[in-house]
């Protein structure tokens, strides 16, 4: 159209890139890499040789690492270094950032290739407690591919390969998350052949009639003192002390002796007859089962499998004779993230 005078063209307003995806695309993830390898060994050949790249290249990778950093990681000696100031206090934070890195990837693999469930838990409950229900688990739950790994370590999540644990404990544990799946009790048990000939246990003078056993993280002072009634300052015993739990429920299976044992570990031997809690009253333990996992792992089917398993299973464990339940508002399966250190 003539005479028409041109129309001006709106200027075009440029999108900003959002912050966070720039400075992650920035990031020298291989060179942080070869600064980690390069601080283990201490010597840029020996280095290169675990990365399986060159000398040159390593120490290439390190000067563009310095040059981003704006400062030095390393003084150099040759082909032998040491590591700054600056770069000995890099150094831990990089290789948490890495692991927890590879953790992630790994988690995520093993959420579409069914990959195996790695669980850290007592010995003692893996042996008088999981091992005779390990069937029923299988049959309901068959693609779960359960790795066990038995310790009374605290598990560090950050560095260890493990997915979850159980432990004995009152929960408070730092930076996880935390579930309670069962109370336990303190019971004295012995055989039926020595429990007919030396009586029930009402009080701390019947215990006279025995000779006793328990173990050092469960000692008889704690059944003693839970009523006063009973008798706290009883006479010294006789009788065995052993660091291992189990050692005290086969202790009192050979008809040894009377033993404190936590219920989990001698129900399944109650029920067959093999033992009998000799006493009407048993003792609410200090600690209680929990189990503890970090926060990337709820996501993965396995563990969310396993752990409703354990809910049910944990519901349908009886008490002893004599005990009452815990009265709480809260729903038993709640998770909590502990933030105090324990």
């Amino acid at each position: 159209m003539t005479g028409a005078e041109p129309i001006a063209a709106s200027p075009r307003r440029r999108r900003r890139a959002p912050p966070a995806a720039k400075s992650l695309r920035r990031l020298p993830l291989g060179s942080l890499r070869v600064f980690v390898a390069v601080a283990q060994h201490l010597h840029f050949t020996r280095a290169a040789d675990a990365l399986g790249v060159t000398a040159g290249a390593a120490s290439l990778q390190i000067r563009s690492l310095e040059e981003y950093l704006r400062r030095p990681l390393f003084r150099r000696n040759g082909r032998s270094v040491s590591l700054t100031r600056e770069g000995a206090t890099l150094l831990p934070r990089v290789q948490y950032a890495l692991g927890e890195l590879e953790r992630a990837l790994d988690d995520s693999r093993e959420v579409g290739s069914g990959g195996p469930l790695r669980v850290s838990m007592l010995g003692s409950f893996l042996n008088h407690w999981l091992l005779p229900r390990l069937p029923e688990l299988r049959t309901r739950y068959p693609a779960i591919d359960l790795h066990i790994d038995t310790s009374v370590a605290l598990v560090d999540f950050v560095r260890e390969d493990q997915h979850a644990a159980i432990r004995l404990g009152t929960g408070d544990w730092p930076n996880v998350l935390s579930e309670k799946l069962l109370d336990e009790w303190l019971v004295p048990v012995c055989t039926p052949v020595l429990h007919a000939r030396n009586g029930p246990v009402r009080d701390a003078k019947d215990l006279a009639r025995y000779t006793l056993v328990h173990s050092t993280s469960e000692p008889w002072t704690e059944w003693l003192l839970a009523d006063r009634q009973r008798g706290a300052a009883a006479a010294p015993y006789a009788g065995a002390s052993f660091d291992d739990s189990s050692a005290v429920v086969r202790y009192a299976l050979r008809g040894y002796g009377l033993a404190l044992a936590r219920r989990s570990l001698v129900a399944d031997e109650v029920s067959s007859g093999a033992l009998v809690i000799a006493s009407p009253t048993p003792v609410r333990h200090a600690r209680a089962y929990w189990l503890v996992c970090p926060q990337r792992v709820q996501s993965l089917q396995a563990f969310m499998d396993f752990r409703d398993w354990l809910r049910v299973e944990m519901r349908a464990f009886p008490l002893p004779p004599g005990a009452q339940a815990e009265s709480t508002t809260a729903p038993s399966h709640r998770l909590r993230r502990i933030t105090k250190q324990a």
